[in-house]
């Protein structure tokens, strides 16, 4: 008979390997959807710009989508909406944060007034939909609407940007006009890891830390939120450090934007979510404030110092920190 202690540390060692895979799968997933969506549109016809503000942010969003959705649907709904909350708030603090300390990051004013704007106005409505207590049908249509919208206008704005240089983790050595079968294959390949390791990074996470007694909502802000992030953090980071700030910058608002209008709006559809006391008096004022604070920074000279980045990674410590109970 095996002890229950030993029992208990076996299958929490378990849940650790699934933690661990979910995430190595969730990175390379976006990452093989990053290449292969941007050499299938570029292949296509479609302007390198363009792809930038659309297919890129998108693809980098795919992991919450995947684990919200699963994680929503399957366990908690406090798991999908924990998870797009966290991982703003991680996009803004940590990704943000870091690649401002990784090297000063300048503004560009035409992205921080074009695209900006509708980062708060995406946070804005979120809470406004649910301080009723639910996100529904009608709700996740309303930020659908809003998407479509965003969406068509970076497209129509994209077009006066489309001789700008892509940055490295973009190029496409043979995008010919054709969708090849390498890039085809790469995208279903990315489907399936980004599938795989957002079962992964669910089962794992929640199966982890409910063993330390901690509540979905919990977990979906920090751990699986963090997981989600890791593709924006490294995908900043490199541009960080090939001082391509506008690439750094545009990824974390286009990500902050696609999260709550495309994922938590097609969550709300298909499973409507029920918005807690503690989400609308502690998480989401916590969401508005980084994301009013990173606008007032980037506006500030237009510059992201040093000493921005040590106060947005400082401030992510902090609201991790307030997290426990």
């Amino acid at each position: 008979m095996i002890p229950l202690q030993t029992l208990g540390g076996i299958l929490v060692s378990v849940e650790a390997l699934y933690l661990v895979g979910g995430i190595l799968l969730l990175y390379l997933g976006a990452e093989l959807l990053v290449s292969s969506a941007s050499s299938l549109a570029l292949g296509y016809g479609i302007a390198p710009a363009t792809v930038g503000v659309t297919i890129v942010a998108f693809s980098t969003t795919a992991p919450e989508l995947f684990v919200s959705l699963i994680g929503g649907i399957g366990i908690s709904s406090d798991i999908g909406l924990g998870n797009i909350i966290g991982s703003n708030i991680a996009n803004i603090g940590l990704v943000l944060g870091a690649s401002a300390l990784v090297q000063p990051l300048s503004v560009d004013s035409k992205l921080l007034w074009r695209h900006g704007p509708f980062m708060l106005a995406a946070a804005v409505l979120l809470v406004v939909l649910g301080s009723d207590g639910m996100l529904g049908p009608a709700d996740g249509v309303a930020m659908l609407v809003l998407l479509a919208v965003f969406t068509g206008y970076m497209l129509y704005s994209s077009r006066s940007a489309d001789g700008e240089v892509v940055p490295d983790e973009m190029q496409v050595e043979d995008a010919d006009g054709s969708a090849s079968a390498r890039e085809i294959a790469l995208l279903v390949g990315a489907g399936v890891c980004l599938l795989a390791g957002s079962f992964g990074l669910v089962k794992g996470g929640t199966g982890v830390l409910r063993s330390f007694g901690f509540g979905d909502l919990f977990i979906g802000i920090t751990i699986i939120a963090f997981g989600t992030s890791l593709p924006e953090l490294a995908t900043s980071l490199v541009s960080s450090i090939r001082d391509e700030a506008g690439f750094s910058i545009g990824n974390v608002v286009g990500s902050n934007i696609y999260n709550v209008l495309a994922v938590i709006g097609l969550l709300a559809v298909v499973h409507p979510l029920s918005v807690g006391t503690t989400v609308q008096t502690f998480h989401f004022p916590m969401m508005i404030g980084f994301t009013v604070g990173a606008m007032a920074l980037m506006a500030y000279g237009r510059h992201l110092s040093r000493w921005s980045g040590v106060a947005l990674v400082g401030g992510y410590v902090g609201f991790v920190y307030l997290l426990f109970p």
